[in-house]
């Protein structure tokens, strides 16, 4: 087991120096303006066509990060409030006989592969945002901006939020099942209402569990790349507050797609450095909600240590 463990670890660490040092090259010629810029779709294009002897190395990542973020966010914020009141009515609703069919089919839709998830997005979800939500009128208004259609960061935050709500629905469905029952009995015979022992004493205990499930629901928001390539719209914009509801059509581009989207072109070496260099960011970014949820577990000490 010892041998096996440090192999892994000796795996992932060799995992990172690789694509570390195949984006060297584009994280050394940006500097800081690799997150703190945008244009990457024109930069590829740029790179692509560039002469041999003059490769371009400069690229800005900032649209891709935001729409990571906000792709991530704004789906963790969704499915997490339906995943909550899910797993509060398997845990405390729900009759064993019902509940425990429902936990099963949380964890099955947690196993589906992501392009099914991609597959139902493009032939269900896409035609109806396009359909409810775009407008002729909307796509002539916002022309000069980017194009509508139902290709967005609506579109991919309805279909991450179906991917992440059964990641999240399960650990908390462990967090509150491993709260003692002596907790519930108290609160009962306090005389509190079904209610106000779920809200002030079951979910205070079981916030370590909820918190983790949580992070590791970003850490896979962020890492999807099948599913959210083929429903964001394969552009890097950066979504603006002035448009309104309009932003939420707006086509992005995160990180993981950008590696799908932009594959075709890594024959050039300074393409292939700069998505390299997207994978080093999420390799970030997937480490540090992973160490996150770790701490937060280990801080809070587990259950009942809320109170």
């Amino acid at each position: 087991m010892r041998v096996a463990a440090l192999a892994g670890i000796v795996a992932i660490f060799f995992i990172f120096a690789f694509v570390f040092m195949k984006a060297a090259p584009v994280i050394s010629h940006s500097g800081l303006g690799l997150v703190s810029k945008s244009g990457f779709d024109a930069q590829v294009s740029e790179a692509f066509y560039a002469p041999a002897d003059e490769p371009m190395y400069v690229f800005g990542m900032l649209g891709l990060l935001l729409g990571t973020t906000l792709t991530t966010l704004i789906s963790l914020a969704v499915a997490g409030f339906f995943s909550i009141g899910a797993a509060i009515s398997i845990c405390e609703l729900a009759p064993r006989a019902v509940a425990s069919p429902l936990i099963a089919v949380v964890r099955l839709m947690a196993s589906i592969p992501s392009v099914v998830f991609g597959l139902i997005g493009a032939m269900l979800v896409v035609p109806f945002v396009e359909r409810v939500f775009v407008t002729v009128d909307m796509q002539i208004e916002y022309l000069a901006f980017f194009q509508i259609s139902g290709r967005n960061l609506l579109t991919s935050v309805i279909v991450l939020t179906f991917m992440i709500a059964p990641t999240v629905i399960t650990l908390s469905t462990d967090a509150l099942r491993a709260v003692p029952d002596i907790y519930r009995e108290t609160g009962h015979a306090f005389g509190m209402s079904r209610f106000r022992v779920v809200w002030r004493i079951l979910l205070p205990a079981a916030r370590p569990g909820i918190t983790a499930g949580f992070l590791l629901g970003a850490g896979r928001g962020v890492g999807e790349a099948i599913a959210v390539s083929m429903v964001c719209g394969g552009v890097g914009k950066i979504p603006s507050l002035a448009h309104g509801f309009a932003a939420l059509l707006t086509p992005v581009l995160p990180l993981s797609a950008a590696i799908i989207n932009k594959s075709e072109a890594m024959s050039v070496p300074a393409v292939e450095s700069a998505l390299f260099a997207c994978g080093a960011l999420l390799l970030v970014l997937g480490t540090l909600f992973s160490l996150a949820a770790r701490l937060i577990v280990r801080r809070t000490g587990g259950v009942g240590n809320a109170f």
